[in-house]
């Protein structure tokens, strides 16, 4: 490229010194071309190839000049734009970088969170609700009178029954007449009423009359231990006020006492049945257990005064109430979880069962004193034995 530049200039030139310097045309009056003549022209020549090199030296020499700033200048354009692209590139790896620790650090946020509510999710649904614990209580009150109130029941039986067959020292082992003055006697104690004390038998009761009204029965709860006796006063005046003379001495030997034995025991085993069924009720409504905090709070809403201790009856009742009109069930069962309803529906459904089995222990009662009084009803109805011929037995 060098050598070709330089032959270029050379004859560019050498053609513009010949066009310079070059002769007119011969004329013939010119002398001949001589040696003088001709060592000027190369002479000329010379000096034109020494200008030309001169001039192609200082072109290369500008154009190396070119070259290398050019060269210089593309170098430190590659070094500006290698360390640009190179800056970029760092920023672009650190942008990276900061993007997968901000997406790390947001699922790491986002793992928790959902973590938490899952957990808040699991404890909300294993944690028992305010009101399955009432529930609980309840049931636990409901079964201790239940308890307590067959011991009363079995309390009063043992009285009452030895009382209906009049046995050893009882009014009605010494005769029946006794068996009424102690009737009388104990009515005139406990509820003697205006006319009674006009008459001078007794002194007038703050419980007038009280074995015989029904409300002394029909209570939710007794309030103490005078008003189940009241209760079981009236029950004895329904079923057995005054109670027949017991069978004994020679009675029990005769013919004619065996056979009033037999009828004396049907009628002691229906007049037990009879009272059992009353003995029942009063010991569901005997007071028998303490109420919870909550069951007094309930019944203070309703504008009652809690008594010393609850009945089943009361217990049961309280618990039906409180699903039914209770304020604070309703706003509780509003904000229950899915897993807290289950639960509770599923109390209620125990609670259905529990009083079922109640309803069926009393219709068993009612159906056993149906068929006694279906007994009495055939045995009033027969005839009974007539007298016949005694037979005559021929011998063989």
């Amino acid at each position: 490229m060098r050598n070709r530049l330089k032959s270029s200039v050379a004859v560019i030139v050498l053609a513009g010194g010949f066009l310079v310097t070059a002769p007119r045309l011969a004329h013939a009056e010119w002398p001949t071309f001589d040696a003088i003549t001709h060592f000027l022209i190369e002479q000329s020549q010379k000096a034109m190839t020494s200008a030309v090199d001169k001039v192609y030296d200082n072109v290369t020499n500008i154009g190396t000049l070119i070259s290398d700033r050019l060269t210089g200048v593309g170098n430190q354009l590659n070094d500006r734009l290698g360390d640009g692209f190179t800056q970029t590139a760092n920023y672009q790896r650190a942008q990276i970088g900061a993007v997968q620790q901000i997406a790390d650090a947001s699922n790491s946020a986002n793992a928790r969170f959902y973590r938490d509510m899952r957990n808040s999710e699991i404890r909300d649904e294993h944690t028992a609700s305010p009101q399955a614990c009432l529930a609980l209580d309840s049931g636990q009150s409901s079964g201790q009178s239940q308890i307590q109130g067959g011991r009363i029941a079995t309390a009063i039986a043992d009285v009452m029954d030895a009382r209906g067959e009049g046995g050893p020292n009882t009014p009605a082992w010494f005769g029946q007449a006794q068996s009424m003055t102690s009737s009388n006697a104990l009515h005139l104690s406990r509820y003697c009423d205006a006319d009674e004390a006009a008459a001078g038998l007794c002194t007038a009761s703050a419980r007038p009359n009280a074995d015989v009204r029904a409300i002394s029965f029909v209570r939710e709860v007794y309030p103490d231990g005078d008003a189940v006796n009241a209760a079981n006063d009236f029950s004895t005046n329904v079923v057995q006020p005054v109670v027949p003379a017991a069978l004994r001495g020679d009675h029990l030997t005769s013919v004619e006492g065996q056979d009033a034995s037999a009828r004396r025991r049907a009628y002691d085993a229906r007049m037990s049945l009879s009272r059992s069924v009353f003995s029942h009720q009063i010991a569901l409504q005997a007071p028998t257990v303490t109420l919870n905090e909550a069951q007094q709070a309930q019944l203070r809403a309703r504008g009652v005064e809690p008594p010393a201790a609850g009945s089943w009856l009361q217990v049961l009742g309280l618990e039906v109430d409180r699903r039914f009109t209770d304020v604070a069930w309703a706003a509780s069962l509003h904000n229950m979880t899915p897993a807290a309803v289950s639960r509770e529906i599923a109390q209620e459904l125990a609670l259905s069962n529990y009083l079922a089995l109640a309803n069926l222990r009393l219709q068993m009662q009612s159906a056993a004193v149906s068929a006694a009084n279906l007994a009495v009803d055939v045995e009033r109805g027969f005839t009974g034995v007539v007298s016949m011929p005694s037979p005559t037995i021929a011998a063989n």
